[in-house]
């Protein structure tokens, strides 16, 4: 019992001083979630080659259009952290460019916003540019920032 309500009191120490802090993701989601921002910085940082803003705009959308479809989850986080969808450790790996983290997180904040890259569409899928594969069910949409993105029929 002793040992329950220390843990409990630890818990809801760090949980303060995470808040206190304005730094959400402080023990890596342990004790609270990553913010929205932080995860569409990722996921731009990581997907789109660190290229160009319309490249990051152009996940930006595909996150955002995820969201609001029924299929997926129904927030930035949840999309992004679904496995097998985004690059491997997306939500963990240390962003280690300077500039790209800058540009990625004025992207992120942008399509946040309601920015969208208006050559997506309603896309909800994109791969690396110059790969094939041999499904009819695609439509493609757009090459940017090393990604083609994509519909499916």
């Amino acid at each position: 019992m002793r040992i329950r309500k220390k843990v409990a009191a630890l818990a809801v120490s760090l949980t303060a001083l995470t808040t206190l802090s304005g730094c959400t993701s402080l023990f890596g989601g342990l004790f609270s979630a990553n913010s929205a921002h932080e995860c569409m910085t990722r996921v731009m940082y990581f997907e789109s080659n660190r290229s160009s803003p319309d490249g990051m705009l152009a996940v930006g959308t595909v996150v955002m259009n995820r969201v609001n479809s029924p299929q997926f989850p129904n927030d930035v986080c949840g999309v992004v952290g679904q496995r097998n969808q985004f690059a491997s450790g997306v939500l963990t790996r240390q962003m280690t460019e300077p500039r790209s983290v800058q540009l990625a997180s004025a992207m992120a904040q942008r399509a946040l916003r309601g920015e969208r890259h208006h050559g997506v569409q309603d896309a909800m899928y994109f791969h690396t540019a110059g790969l094939t594969f041999p499904y009819r069910n695609m439509h493609y949409v757009l090459v940017a920032g090393g990604n083609a993105f994509y519909a499916r029929r």
